[in-house]
Formats: structure tokens, C-alpha cells, sequence
């Protein structure tokens, strides 16, 4: 393997994308970092194999070595104290003439700008070795015509807003986890994203530019499987709530907002000349507006929403006798105040934290055996409940607060401004409503009230 020269001390970070087996050769700045196709951006033959379909394309495969490319350089160059950095990449392509069109590099400076708070940019040089993908006329066959993709995650809204957006076999769900997973009842011929990143030390971990990497992924296969609808299947609280309550000194985290989807809507257009529609059709609903409304399709129950996993971690703590889900975290505290307002009771063995309603943290915590583990759960835990209790508390502010987000997210949707601000104070009034009742039937004791004060939200 080939050892990452050391960072450079420059403010402008450079990363150059190397084809399999290409030497560095003089015209590489010597201060630039080299990321080899092969060496530290790896494709999974089986993954990229379904992806080598008929109407795939050398842009294609371009565009998953520009997604790795940019996982690569916002994971290795460590923020500084102000959080923007400025970060060049230059990335061989099999057609540089149309990546460096001035409406190309534009829309694409813009989304990531946007999405990730940095400077970027780009320089595409002619590719020497032919794509490894686009040669093979396979169709896809999926049994029934799909008129909608989906990002699909397992999780709580990728099950519920898939079954509410369609027929049943009408989604194309588009599997953006790092691993291949089992597929299930629905799954559809792109089981995991194709590649991964090796061979260096990720020093950053924020990672912003994973909302590029799972929409540019999704738009993929759909223009692959010609549907030009693809549905974001966040509810509201998280598709706005962290651009209306980001952390303290940190950039707002743009993912699932509706200026982001915009701004990708454009540079795939300019790029492919696809015209894709990212559509949030739960964005005015909280999570458990979401899961009550699946519940009622006939032949939905509980049962299907308890399988999903909401919980991001990975670490030792959620790995106890079988991997568990950790209870805490600002995804699990949000996955089980939306299930009770659905309606929907789990196991209590579901979480490892499962007792919310103990007075003592250190009770709740006890089946942790490492302090740092217990340190690191009161932290998440109460950072995620912060959020969730001042998302609640947005529903009484005035319209004059709300009026700056309520104009950006209407220019967004195309909608009026009246429309959106009473949509916008609908979600959060529902939201609060939902929140008090949850917190109600932990009791007045749980330990989840001791963390109502302070906090880095604000």
C-alpha cells in the first residue's frame, strides 16, 4: 500500500486522484496529498457490477470516483477554529471538456459550499484508462415498473415514507449503507454504495459531505432505472431541525434541507442533462405524524417498524451480547418519542440504555461497564434532548423569528411564505405536543428533566 505523504502546511488543502497504477509525475504539486483508484479509493466489484447496466455511462463511474474523491478530503484534513477550509481537488474524468463547463463547476462549487461550509474547487484532467463500467448492456428487470427512488436506510422513515409514497413494488430503494446488507422484501437491484475509502488516517470527523455522496449515489440509479422522481424520506424534525437549531460555532447541517436538494438538482442537470426531483413529501410532518399515517395502510402494524434501526453507533457500547440499539442518542431519543406518539411499545432489550424513566442517570447507565462509555452516552444523551426540548420550544416563538427561515425554505419548495410559515409553526406545534407527552410518561423523576437547562444549542 502507498504511504499519504505527510498533510502540507499551506491553508489550501490539494488532493489529487491518481488512476490505478499512475505514477505521480512532476506536474503533481509536491505539497498535494495523492489518492491512488486502487489503493485508497476502492470499488467493490460485486457493488459496482450493479451499476454496470444498460445506459450507464463513462460519467457515471466519474462521478462515484468524484464522490469518493470528496469523502477523501473532507475526512482528512482536520477542521480549524473558524471551520471553513479551502480545498482543492483535481479528479481525471473521460470527459474534462463537459466536467469544466463554467455552469458544471458553478453548480458544483455551489452545492458543496453549501452542504459542507468549505471552498471547493475542482480541475478535471483526461482520464488514460478506460472506465471499468459502461460496457455491459444488462436491463434491469424488477418485476414491476418503479416510478419513484428512495434512499433507503432501514430505518424508521425509509420504511414508512417508501410504503406511503407508492404501491407496493412501485419504490426503487437505493441502499446507500457502506456494507452490502441482506436484501428484503421490496429491495431493488442497488444494494450498497460501491466503493470505500482505505489506506489513511480520517482526522475529521463531521463528514458534512455525506448528503453529496447519498444523493448523487441515489440519482445515479435512478437515471440507470429512468425515474426522475426521488424521494427524500426525512420527516420534519430532521430534515429542518438541524439548520434551525445548529450546534453552538458549528456550520448548520444541510442534508436533508430543501436548499441543498436544489442545488444538486442543478449540477446533476448541468452535468448529465438529467432532470431529477427530490421530493420531501413528510417535511410538514413531525417523524410520528409519519409512522401513524404508515400504520394506517391497510396490512401495516407495529411489527414493521420495530425491525428498523435508528441508532448510528457502532461502537463497544451497543455491542452487548448482540448488537443492540444504544437508547440515548439524539437518532434513539427521536425514534422513541416518535414511536410512543404513533402509538407503537418495544421491548424494553431493545436499548441498551432502555430505563428513561430512572431519577438517576448512573442508574440508567449501569449496564455500561467503562466510565469513558458512561461519559460519552451523558453526553450524546443530553445534547440530542437538548435539541429535541428547544426544537420544542421554537413552536412559541413569533412569526418576525421564524420569517428568515420561512423565506428560504419557501423559495425552495416554490411555495408563498404564508404557506410555509404556518406549515413551518404547524410541524413545530406538533412536534412540542409530542415531546411534553413523552417526556410526561417518563415521569416527573427521569433524569431526562435534570438536562433541561443550559446546553450547546442556542
Amino acid at each position: 500500500m502507498s504511504t499519504i505523504p505527510k498533510k502540507p502546511a499551506r491553508s489550501d488543502k490539494r488532493l489529487v486522484v491518481l488512476e490505478n497504477g499512475q505514477k505521480r509525475g512532476r506536474a503533481v504539486p509536491k505539497d498535494a496529498v495523492i489518492a491512488e483508484v486502487g489503493q485508497h479509493i476502492c470499488f467493490n466489484a460485486s457493488a459496482l457490477d450493479s451499476f454496470d447496466v444498460e445506459g450507464c455511462k463513462p460519467i457515471h463511474f466519474n462521478m462515484l470516483v468524484l464522490c469518493a474523491a470528496v469523502e477523501f478530503a473532507d475526512r482528512y484534513w482536520k477542521r480549524p477554529m473558524g471551520w471553513r477550509r479551502i480545498l482543492h481537488v483535481t479528479l481525471p474524468v473521460a470527459d474534462p471538456r463537459n466536467w469544466q463547463k463554467s455552469e458544471v463547476l458553478q453548480s458544483l462549487h455551489d452545492v458543496l459550499n453549501h452542504l459542507t461550509g468549505d471552498t471547493w474547487q475542482f480541475t478535471f484532467v483526461q482520464a488514460k484508462a478506460p472506465s471499468p463500467i459502461g460496457t455491459r448492456q444488462l436491463p434491469l428487470d424488477f418485476g414491476k415498473t418503479k416510478t419513484f427512488a428512495v434512499a433507503y436506510s432501514n430505518g424508521l422513515d425509509s420504511r414508512a415514507v417508501s410504503a406511503l409514497s407508492g404501491d407496493e413494488g412501485e419504490a426503487l430503494c437505493i441502499r446507500v449503507a457502506g456494507n452490502r446488507q441482506p436484501r428484503k422484501d421490496g429491495d431493488s437491484y442497488f444494494t450498497h454504495i460501491p466503493f470505500n475509502i482505505s489506506g489513511y488516517r480520517g482526522n475529521e470527523s463531521s463528514f458534512r459531505s455525506r448528503g453529496f455522496q447519498f444523493a448523487a449515489v441515489t440519482a445515479i440509479a435512478a437515471q440507470l432505472s429512468n425515474v426522475t422522481r426521488i424521494v427524500v424520506p426525512e420527516s420534519g424534525q430532521g430534515a429542518l431541525g438541524p439548520v434551525l437549531l445548529p450546534l453552538y460555532g458549528v456550520y448548520a447541517d444541510y442534508r436533508n434541507y430543501p436548499t441543498f436538494f436544489r442545488k444538486m438538482e442543478r449540477f446533476i442537470k448541468a452535468l448529465q442533462g438529467y432532470q431529477v426531483r427530490f421530493e420531501q413529501p413528510r417535511l410538514w410532518f413531525t417523524k410520528g405524524q409519519t409512522l401513524s399515517a404508515f400504520l394506517r395502510i391497510p396490512g401495516k402494524s407495529g411489527e414493521h417498524l420495530k425491525s428498523t434501526r435508528s441508532c448510528w453507533q457502532t461502537r463497544r457500547v451497543v455491542n452487548v451480547g448482540s448488537r443492540k440499539q444504544c437508547g440515548l442518542c439524539a437518532a434513539c431519543l427521536l425514534r422513541r418519542l416518535s414511536l410512543h406518539a404513533a402509538g407503537v411499545s418495544e421491548a424494553p432489550d431493545t436499548y441498551v440504555v432502555s430505563d428513561l424513566a430512572a431519577s438517576n442517570v448512573d442508574d440508567a447507565l449501569s449496564v455500561i461497564p467503562q466510565k469513558a462509555d458512561r461519559d460519552i452516552m451523558v453526553e450524546y444523551g443530553s445534547v440530542g434532548m437538548r435539541h429535541l426540548q428547544h426544537l420544542a420550544d421554537m413552536a412559541d416563538l413569533s412569526d418576525d423569528v421564524l420569517r428568515a427561515y420561512a423565506s428560504q425554505i419557501a423559495a425552495a419548495t416554490e411555495n408563498t411564505y404564508e404557506e410555509t410559515l404556518k406549515k413551518l409553526k404547524l410541524m413545530l406545534a406538533s412536534h412540542a405536543k409530542e415531546w411534553r407527552a413523552f417526556l410526561s410518561a417518563q415521569g416527573q423523576q427521569s433524569f431526562l428533566n435534570n438536562w433541561m437547562d443550559g446546553g450547546r444549542y442556542g
